[in-house]
């Protein structure tokens, strides 16, 4: 799409506030309005808009998707979202441990313990951690607990929930980073552990390079629109 504006702002509107191209509202991909619900966020998001040139790349405006998908997708499949980013808890990234070679053991425990221990404290969730690949049941009461903090959400928090959690593979992790336990760069390096070391002992070819970029970027945008969201 050619770009059809001049400049992006932000404006008041009822119950929030919107992001107005030339003076005319942004709608959501379906048409909806878009009503955010902190300043921050919209003024983040009209300077998304205005950094466009030519041709708009809505791949370059990570707040714009969030927020979209805040008002268009999670009421509507909400049933179906919060159980799936619930599901994760059941084989979460951080409960599965290597067995060798020594230096990686070392390494998760050093970096993974003691997130699985702030869920414990933070939510009473404690998750069992294993050694190998094999699936171990996880305690119902801890399943049930993490739950409850997904479906107590708004949706604007779920929008970016539901994307930390699927980059990172971890509902601790994307919890973490959401809640300002981690920083972006540290939920980074967190999630990408395994990869990294492998990284580290063999290299790292262009695709992998280009495909960790996307990861990185996508947990600072998500850190970034709770933090604007949260104002």
């Amino acid at each position: 799409m050619k770009r059809f504006y001049k400049a992006a702002g932000v404006g008041e509107t009822e119950g929030g506030f919107r992001v107005e191209l030339d003076g005319r509202p942004v709608r959501s991909p379906a048409k909806a309005p878009l009503v955010f619900p902190s300043r921050p966020l919209a003024q983040g998001v009209a300077e998304e808009w205005d950094a466009q040139g030519d041709q708009i790349d809505a791949h370059s405006m990570p707040l714009m998707q969030l927020s979209s998908t805040a008002v268009d997708l999670i009421p509507v499949k909400r049933p179906e979202i919060v159980p799936a980013i619930s599901a994760y808890a059941e084989t979460d990234l951080l409960c599965y441990r290597a067995e060798h070679p020594q230096p990686l053991v070392e390494r998760q425990a050093q970096l993974w313990q003691p997130l699985l221990d702030w869920a414990a404290l933070t939510y009473d969730a404690p998750l069992h951690v294993c050694a190998g690949l094999m699936p171990k049941p996880q305690p119902e009461e801890a399943l049930a607990a993490l739950r409850r903090v997904v479906e107590r959400t708004d949706d604007w928090y779920l929008s970016a929930l539901q994307t930390a959690t699927g980059v990172c593979g971890s509902i601790i992790v994307a919890l973490a980073l959401l809640e300002g336990r981690l920083t972006a760069e540290e939920a980074f390096e967190v999630s990408q552990l395994d990869e990294t070391y492998q990284i580290e002992q063999w290299g790292e070819d262009a695709e992998a390079t280009k495909r960790r970029a996307n990861v990185r970027a996508e947990i600072v945008a998500c850190r970034r629109f709770v933090d604007l969201l949260r104002g």
